[in-house]
């Protein structure tokens, strides 16, 4: 692994039983990502990249290869301990938006720093709602909100602990072609601003081209 690397992944294959016998959702996958870099994984449903993506994140183990983050080989952490990797390492940004719908946008941009005590929450949190654009939106509730601007306030929450690496899956899956295009936009200024790497799943070539590298699979093998 280079220095400079914040994921490398290393000859990467995942199996799982069935009736029929093995069935390999990923085959034989390698490439690393330098701090600050923006990478998709671009392939159709079942074509294995929310599965890439987990394993990427630590959220499982692979049947074969390794994955290292920030130069941890994740093989060989606890289950406790590749928690506490992601929490002080890793953002996510989902398709479903994963907001508390009894908090604000506010309260929810701030939930992981008032997990940790962090007294300056409530400052960042108003300065990351302010950053995508939705400093008026504060008091209002995921309900209140459209569709795109709920995911801008996942984008504030996950970018508030500057993580070195966030994990898109499919974050513009419920958007229109706008809506998508505007938060996309938004995740890569927060990336560059920030130098958190970004590794973007999706089905749309479009999104793919606006990321720095394109890894395409194919029934679970890069090609």
């Amino acid at each position: 692994m280079t220095t400079t690397a914040i994921l490398d992944v290393h000859r990467l294959t995942k199996t799982y039983p069935s009736a029929e016998g093995a069935l390999t959702v990923l085959k034989d996958v390698s490439f690393a990502l330098p701090q600050g870099a923006t990478c998709a994984i671009l392939g159709p449903s079942g074509s294995g990249k929310t599965t890439l993506l987990g394993l990427c994140a630590g959220l499982d183990h692979p049947t074969s290869g390794t994955v290292s983050l920030n130069g941890i080989v994740l093989a060989g952490e606890s289950e406790d301990e590749r928690a506490r990797i992601r929490n002080a390492h890793v953002g996510f940004v989902f398709q479903s938006f994963q907001l508390i719908p009894t908090l604000t946008a506010l309260e929810n941009v701030t939930v992981p720093l008032e997990l940790r005590g962090d007294r300056t929450a409530r400052t960042l949190g108003l300065e990351m709602l302010a950053r995508v654009g939705l400093a008026n939106r504060m008091q209002h509730y995921p309900a209140q909100l459209s569709g795109g601007e709920q995911q801008r306030v996942a984008l504030a929450r996950a970018f508030i602990n500057r993580p070195k690496i966030l994990f898109a899956d499919e974050p513009t899956g419920n958007l229109d072609s706008d809506t998508s295009r505007g938060v996309i936009e938004i995740m890569l200024e927060l990336n560059r601003d920030s130098g958190t790497a970004l590794v973007l799943v999706t089905h749309d070539p479009e999104v793919a081209r606006l990321t720095g590298r394109t890894i395409q699979l194919r029934h679970g093998e890069a090609i």
